[in-house]
């Protein structure tokens, strides 16, 4: 679950369909965001593989989302690191590539906001279910996903078991921050977790 801070509501004047930027309030781009574990896959680890299959970028048309893809690996504590960059999404590359079926789901993450204003996962809240999410090889060629589900869950009560569960088809999350901030912890309360699927999958 994150325990990076991405976003914060705060009781200020904004226009219609703007949200603040408040990742400054003491969170960094290093911030864990799969603390306290990304889910686990007994096939061999993915990382710096070079296969033509490994993630190269991300695109969510219907939010305005384009952005590479970097590898990230899980601290010794379990917990995956935000990418520095916060226009940029990460991918858990110890764990299946998206498309990859019979286990737990792919895992991509990302920031909300950051000092200077909206990060790359800025308009994550605002997928719908059915909305389309791809992600391109570094083959060049594209697969499709499908969002089914949204959900918010507190980062105390993280149900990992279930968002991180073995499947038949091929499962992908997206994965960042939402809800209130914890001025003491430095991180905010809350995850937001898009569950999606591949399409043409097996059913």
């Amino acid at each position: 679950m994150i325990v990076g801070g991405l976003i914060v509501l705060m009781t200020v004047a904004l226009t219609a369909g703007e949200r603040p930027s408040t990742e400054a309030r003491g969170t960094t781009a290093t911030a864990p965001l799969g603390a306290p574990a990304a889910p686990s896959d007994p096939r061999p680890n993915h990382t710096g593989s070079g296969s033509p299959a490994q993630p190269a970028d991300l695109s969510i048309p219907s939010i305005g989302v384009r952005s590479a893809l970097v590898d990230l690996a899980r601290q010794p504590d379990g917990a995956l690191p935000a990418p520095d960059d916060y226009q940029v999404a990460g991918w858990y590359a110890g764990g299946p590539m998206p498309g990859e079926q019979g286990g737990p789901p792919a895992v991509i993450v990302g920031h909300v906001d950051s000092h200077t204003g909206p990060a790359v996962f800025y308009r994550l809240r605002d997928l719908a279910v059915g909305s389309e999410v791809q992600v391109r090889d570094i083959a060049g060629s594209v697969l499709s996903f499908q969002v089914y589900r949204l959900d918010e869950y507190p980062k105390d009560r993280f149900p990992a078991d279930a968002v991180y569960a073995r499947s038949d088809r091929a499962e992908l999350r997206l994965i960042t921050c939402t809800g209130a901030f914890d001025r003491r912890a430095g991180s905010y309360r809350d995850n937001l977790v898009a569950y999606a699927t591949l399409v043409g999958g097996k059913p």
